[in-house]
């Protein structure tokens, strides 16, 4: 089983496979784990979400941060559908993070955070909790096509 203990020793880590144009990557490391991740699709506007990872590393803690919140939108900037929009606080260290629903199922990478310095320039407000995860439905692609297992597929069934 994988020890996620805050005192594990780090260990080094290599990139498998990479898509530049999805922000998604696979590391290759020497530890094993019993059970891949389950991934979900389909999660909707306003469905609580959480995100895990390392933000601003060195400065916060090494153990990792843990961070709630919603999807505020099914599409990321300029309506791009590869995206969700979530209002999870994200800093760098999160970015490759998990975005997992209520169950622990992932439903996302996190990839991207709006950059308030340019919007405040060009619109003159400081925009808040704009963060965005790749969809899980392009993680399994990119996870399938490179032969990673992952499991609890559950692609969005119509519902009456």
């Amino acid at each position: 089983m994988l020890d996620c203990s805050s005192d594990a020793e780090p260990f080094p880590a290599g990139s498998r496979f990479s898509d530049t144009a999805n922000d998604l990557a696979s590391l290759k490391t020497a530890t094993k784990t019993s059970m891949p991740a389950s991934l979900r699709s389909g999660v909707r506007v306003g469905e609580s979400v959480s995100v895990y990872g390392f933000p601003l590393s060195g400065i916060l803690s090494t153990g990792g941060n843990f961070t709630t919140g919603t999807v505020a939108a099914a599409a990321g900037l300029g309506d791009d559908t590869r995206y969700l929009q979530i209002t999870e606080p994200v800093q760098p260290g999160n970015s490759g993070g998990p975005l997992m629903d209520q169950d622990g199922n992932v439903v996302g990478v996190v990839v991207a955070k709006l950059n308030v310095l340019r919007v405040a320039h060009a619109t003159g407000d400081i925009a808040q909790n704009m963060n965005f995860a790749i969809k899980a439905s392009l993680l399994a692609n990119f996870l399938d096509a490179n032969g990673v297992p992952f499991c609890g597929w559950q692609p969005l069934k119509d519902t009456p």
